[in-house]
């Protein structure tokens, strides 16, 4: 079974192809800061050949949803020192997913501050989960070019931050509906500086804050995960296949180690005008660095995937949430748990960390 082979991503050696894609869980307390039953969620995952810990806010401006984490305090440090102990200590690789959230967010989770956005353009056709319930989308400030120049340091001060904290690298979270995606986006993005207007300047945040990650910790460590048709958070644009091919060029001049490439999500149609072609096909061939191919997969269909030889390593959202020992229930054909919908964000141990081995 190739998902069970091991192999290396970086100059990291995986004891298999199997990776955990970074989900929200919304389990921290109100000051970003992650606790025992965090520890206990990631080591009793640690099966894996990988795990993307959950999205990482890199500041307090990121902010988008309530009781998520950060990595920008230094309590907030020492909290996430403890989990990435626990994976090492059963023998796990764990990386940073970074997180800004960008127009994703409402002012009731900011202290009263509205979100920031390239351009002051709310969401459509969908509410925020907020502390206070479902909330319509405000419209986001613009951010100015210094606040833009801020942005992409936090990027790389984060970085660093979570190297300290233990983790074995970084992936920027370019997909969405977040921040660097809705720079890629014209339903997000109408500026007419230097960041928006032609493809090139629309890439150029995601390329500046790859840069800026792999100049702060070195380019084994860095990664990005991104989704070219998925168009959840009003992501709309007008020649997606142009845009990403373009910005895959561009990553492919530079040295890091991977792409976590996402497919659509059948639960957010894409418009009429994008391309019907498979992403890890259409964009997986096209880029330099190990590819990691995401959404949907079940045993079956990766393995097929792998056969393929485009990806290297699958990763596994929802199948993580129920089947916390999910490598060996492939390599044992046993049945796997249905995650309870109702327990998945916010909430206590249950849904969380009480789901039953297979042994047991």
């Amino acid at each position: 079974m190739k998902l069970l082979e091991k192999t290396q991503l970086g100059n990291i050696n995986l004891k298999n192809r199997i990776a955990m894609a970074a989900m929200t869980r919304g389990r921290t307390d109100i000051n970003g800061l992650v606790g025992d039953m965090t520890i206990t969620y990631y080591a009793q995952r640690s099966g894996a050949g990988l795990l993307f810990s959950e999205a990482i806010r890199i500041s307090e401006e990121a902010t988008g949803s309530p009781l998520t984490p950060g990595i920008f305090t230094d309590q907030q440090i020492e909290a996430w020192k403890k989990v990435t102990t626990a994976v090492h200590d059963k023998g796990g690789v764990i990386i940073a997913q970074l997180w800004h959230t960008g127009r994703m967010g409402h002012s009731i989770d900011r202290k009263g501050r509205l979100p920031c956005a390239p351009s002051p353009l709310p969401i459509r056709g969908m509410q925020h989960f907020t502390s206070q319930g479902r909330k319509d989308f405000e419209i986001p400030q613009e951010m100015t070019i210094l606040e833009i120049k801020q942005t992409i340091k936090d990027y790389g001060q984060a970085a660093k931050n979570a190297v300290a904290a233990g983790f074995d690298g970084v992936t920027l979270h370019a997909c969405n509906g977040y921040l660097p995606n809705q720079f890629l986006a014209e339903s997000a993005n109408q500026r007419t500086d230097g960041y928006g207007g032609c493809i090139p300047n629309k890439a150029r945040f995601v390329l500046e804050v790859m840069q800026e990650l792999i100049s702060a910790v070195g380019s084994e460590k860095v990664g990005i995960k991104i989704a070219p048709f998925h168009s959840y958070g009003d992501m709309i644009l007008d020649d997606p296949a142009a845009t990403y091919t373009y910005l895959i060029e561009k990553l492919n001049e530079m040295n890091f180690a991977y792409v976590e490439l996402m497919r659509r999500s059948t639960n957010f149609p894409s418009p009429e005008h994008y391309a019907t072609d498979d992403e890890i096909e259409f964009f997986g061939r096209k880029i330099r660095q190990t590819v990691i191919a995401n959404a949907g997969y079940d045993k079956a269909s990766a393995e097929a995937e792998l056969e393929k030889g485009i990806a290297k390593l699958i990763s596994f959202g929802k199948l993580y949430i129920a089947n916390p020992d999910l490598p060996k229930r492939f390599e044992k054909n046993a049945p796997l748990i249905e995650p309870d919908r109702a327990t998945m964000y916010g909430g206590g141990k249950n849904g969380y960390i009480d789901y039953p081995l297979w042994d047991e």
